[in-house]
């Protein structure tokens, strides 16, 4: 049975779940699933957890993501993109330089009131079942962190692009719709596309048609989700046996830190914190 992870390159007008589905069908699994949503008009890197993978699908979501995003000032939208209903339009009379000085003012953590049409969920209800009712209701700040926001040009007068790199829960569009709205102008998302996901770049994503033509061959193992911690052997039958069983063992020694714990051939076995020489498993996928 197919188990691994595909790096796809989401192409515009699908759904996350689209894409699940078709990989499901493709490959012929029923256990398919994604690391972190993208809207239908974005595209880029999207996580596809196949198989046992799946186990890990929780890892993938909490990692730092990367944008390239397109900006749009003197727009405002029910969406907060240019999908939306245009609710304000305004003249534009803002140079690129006071569009870098805004930027300061979105750097770090700061709060950011998710949008309508988002899966939140409010009282049991998702945002975007509301908001398609025509219903509006009140949604408390998240704290997010924007750890990178960069200006990389100007297409025109109201377009600019930029790159950002944030946490998890971070809505790019409304990122977008608070610029404008701190520059007095109004702002909306008008492209989107995602260049880094749990580690993976653009360089490592295929497309639906190339699993439609490779299949299985294209699936990457599960530890590379995890490339980014050093690997540890298990010493013995005895304590691989343990770590099976889901028990503690101890490898004198070693550094405090997580680790990739593998078996005596190889076989990956567990995400592991170690602490004084002893090894915890964090989640076990053998």
């Amino acid at each position: 049975m197919p188990n691994g992870i595909l790096i796809i390159d989401k192409p515009a007008g699908w759904t996350s779940m689209d894409v699940c589905a078709k990989i499901r069908g493709i490959l012929r699994e029923k256990r398919v699933g994604h690391g972190g949503t993208l809207d239908p008009m974005a595209t880029g890197v999207l996580p596809v957890f196949v198989g046992r993978a799946t186990r890990a699908v929780e890892f993938a979501e909490t990692g730092r993501k990367e944008y390239a995003a397109g900006l749009r000032l003197g727009l405002t939208t029910s969406t907060q993109d240019v999908t939306g209903e245009v609710l304000d339009s305004r003249p534009v009379h803002v140079s690129p330089a006071e569009l870098e000085a805004a930027l300061e003012g979105f750097r770090g953590e700061i709060s950011q009131i998710p949008p309508m049409y988002s899966a939140v969920k409010v009282q049991g209800k998702k945002l975007y079942e509301l908001a398609r009712k025509g219903k509006e209701v009140e949604r408390k700040p998240r704290r997010i962190t924007i750890y990178e926001l960069e200006l990389l040009g100007a297409e025109s007068r109201t377009d600019y692009r930029l790159r950002c790199q944030c946490s998890k829960g971070t809505y790019i569009r409304t990122l977008c719709h608070d610029l404008g709205q701190a520059l007095g102008c109004g702002g909306a998302l008008y492209s989107l596309r995602r260049t880094m996901a749990a580690g993976f770049t653009l360089a490592d994503t295929v497309s639906i048609q190339d699993v439609q033509e490779q299949g299985e061959a294209l699936l990457r193992p599960l530890d590379s989700l995890f490339a980014q911690y050093p690997p540890l052997t298990a010493r013995s039958p005895g304590q691989e046996k343990r770590v099976r069983c889901g028990n503690p063992v101890t490898l004198p020694g070693t550094v405090d830190g997580t680790y990739r714990l593998y078996g005596l051939e190889g076989d990956f076995l567990c995400l592991s914190q170690a602490r004084d020489g002893t090894l915890t498993s964090l989640k076990n996928f053998f």
